[in-house]
């Protein structure tokens, strides 16, 4: 999985450095057999929890709400021949 347009592994942005750590793990579940699907699933879950925990149930909902428009615009798409038009 790649993301952030292919950022530098070695970056010192510390959202470049958590963004790796992910990666690594999602590669590490993925080598054990455990379905993309699921680990996105789990990281959403995850992600969801901890900004609720950090800021609230409403900010969390006007994040959420703003999604749709990002992902139709294919901000999340790193394989632009999948979207759909």
């Amino acid at each position: 999985m790649r993301a952030f347009g292919g950022a530098e592994r070695d970056s010192d942005d510390p959202r470049i450095e958590a963004l790796n750590f992910i990666l690594e793990a999602w590669e590490a579940a993925t080598e054990t057999g455990i379905a993309s699907e699921l680990i996105a699933y789990a990281a959403i879950y995850t992600a969801l929890t901890d900004l609720v925990a950090a800021f609230g149930e409403e900010s969390v909902v006007t994040l959420v709400n703003g999604l749709g428009s990002r992902i139709r615009k294919g901000e999340f798409t790193l394989n632009k021949s999948h979207r759909l038009a």
